[in-house]
Parts: structure tokens; C-alpha cells; sequence
């Protein structure tokens, strides 16, 4: 984990690749709760029969939006700013799926501090190049310019 003392650290250190997180498990079970939080219920989810018998990808998938989700989590593993009492989500520039994820597959993140920048509100907005790999993958799953604030 990459830890910084406060924003002043975090401003000098753009540019610093984080090391990439632990290992997360894509089950079919979180594949469904997703499924049943945003009531997208495309068979490619969670038909495993179907899915098996007709999708090109010879089993249910993931959602792109549950791989994209799942950076804030790995992000709060990555890195700590001691002195921020929080931070928020701000949003995205700019997002693609290059790959699939089979339920089964194991992903992992890497994210680069691309920039941080003073805030109206007070704190700062952060800008953070971020990918998400499928262990035994030659594709990212996920590709994001993720922004978000932090406040001290």
C-alpha cells in the first residue's frame, strides 16, 4: 500500500504507480446481487445453462459496470492518505471493456496517479489511470480515468 502522509504528499507524488491490489474472485453469487441491484438481468449474467450453450464466451460474464464497481474497493487497499477524513466519488473521463470476465476469474487493479488539483469545495480532485486484469487474461477487463475528491 502506498501511504501518504497528507495532500501535500499526494500532489508531490503524481505520476507514482501504486503496486497492484490482492486478488478478487468474481462468483456467480456477486454476479447476481449485482444483477438484482442494477436489474440488468441479461441471460449473459445469470443464465449459467444458457450462457454455457449459447454465449461466445462459453459462460455467464460479468458486467462491465460490476469490473468498473469493484475500483474504489481496490483503490482503498492501494492507497492511504493519512490525513483525509474522506473522499468521494467525482466521477469518470473516460471507460472501456476491452475484455470479458468469466464468473470464476480473479481480478486485480493497477492505478497511476495522473493528477491532483485544487478543488473550489477545499481538497482536491484526483484523477487516477486505472486497470483492472483477469489473472491468465491478455486484455485488461476494465480501463478507467476515475476521478475523485479528498478532503482533510
Amino acid at each position: 500500500m502506498l501511504v501518504l502522509k497528507d495532500i501535500a504528499e499526494l500532489k508531490a507524488s503524481v505520476g507514482t504507480n501504486m503496486k497492484t491490489s490482492e486478488p478478487f474472485e468474481v462468483t456467480q453469487e456477486l454476479v447476481n446481487l449485482f444483477a438484482e441491484a442494477t436489474k440488468d438481468y441479461q441471460w449473459i449474467h445469470i443464465d449459467v445453462q444458457r450462457a454455457k450453450k449459447e454465449s461466445p464466451f462459453g459462460g455467464p460474464i460479468a458486467h462491465g459496470f460490476f469490473s468498473l464497481s469493484l475500483i474504489p474497493k481496490f483503490m482503498e487497499k492501494m492507497v492511504n492518505v493519512e490525513s483525509a477524513r474522506m473522499g468521494v466519488n467525482y466521477g469518470l473521463n473516460k471507460v472501456r471493456f476491452p475484455a470479458p470476465v468469466p464468473v470464476g476469474s480473479k481480478l486485480h487493479c493497477s492505478a497511476t496517479i495522473k493528477e491532483v488539483e485544487d478543488h473550489p469545495m477545499g481538497g482536491v480532485k484526483i484523477i487516477w489511470d486505472c486497470k483492472v486484469d483477469r489473472e491468465g487474461g491478455d486484455k485488461p477487463v476494465c480501463i478507467a480515468e476515475m476521478i475523485s475528491l479528498m478532503f482533510e
